[in-house]
């Protein structure tokens, strides 16, 4: 039982690392929207796998909207404008493959469309459990520590932690969105602002209005938090804009 458990363990781990190939590869533009995959054999032997395990990772990537599949046409690429951009896998390709500030400035407004109604949900909603996992998150962001990959976890627990607290099932599920967005976009707002790290403050009173019940105090926090990261975001395109203008 514990060998069957291990083989199909690693059959998954398998199947992803043929998706992650692969969706990387679609997004990057190696086979144009309408262009064919390679046929099933032909995956199986170009990745070392069996049949069933290449047939698994092309269910995956057509369940992002990557691909799909027709009689006598086989499977296909599928253009961008059906993609499921909120499929963490797609996001996070999307991002390294064609990186930019305008691509972070979208995922930002979707966030000011999404975080405010949490955190107002929060505000009414969220019990001392809840209130624990966000103020832990802002603890650790304001902890002493010089540790950017620790900061940005922090950040990223808060921001999840007060989805969860909306206990809203719908906003809870853009949980992996946010933080793979995040992880792309800090770094252009550091850069924009020229200081390290989240803004404690901004994220103290966000959770301070939470833990107050005060709905629409915690919604404009959260909406004050997002609207800067934009401003961020639109002076370092301007900037950048310049200098190639200037080149």
């Amino acid at each position: 039982m514990m060998e069957q458990k291990l083989k199909k363990r690693a059959g998954y781990r398998f199947t992803k690392d043929i998706v992650e190939q692969l969706g990387g590869m679609i997004v990057r533009g190696d086979v144009q929207a309408g262009g064919s995959l390679p046929i099933e054999a032909d995956l199986a032997a170009q990745f070392n796998a069996s049949r069933t395990i290449v047939r698994e990772a092309v269910k995956m990537l057509t369940a992002k909207g990557l691909v799909g599949s027709r009689p006598k046409r086989g499977t296909y690429v599928e253009p961008e404008s059906n993609w499921n951009l909120l499929d963490p896998d797609v996001l996070r390709w999307t991002l390294q493959q064609s990186y930019s500030l305008s691509l972070v400035r979208d995922f930002l407004i979707l966030r000011l469309a999404i975080e405010p109604v949490a955190a107002r949900e929060a505000a009414g909603l969220a019990g001392p459990a809840e209130l624990e996992k966000i103020k832990a998150a802002l603890d650790e962001m304001g902890a002493d520590h010089c540790d950017a990959d620790k900061s940005l976890a922090a950040d990223i627990a808060f921001h999840v932690a007060i989805l969860h607290a909306s206990g809203n099932r719908f906003l809870y599920q853009f949980s992996a969105m946010i933080e793979t967005a995040l992880r792309f976009s800090i770094r252009a707002t550091d850069l924009s602002k020229g200081v390290f790290g989240p803004d404690i403050a901004e994220h103290a009173a966000i959770y301070d209005a939470i833990k107050k019940g005060d709905g629409d105090a915690a919604a404009a926090a959260i909406r004050s938090l997002l609207e800067d990261a934009v401003y961020l975001i639109d002076r370092l395109d301007a900037s950048s804009s310049k200098m190639a203008g200037a080149a």
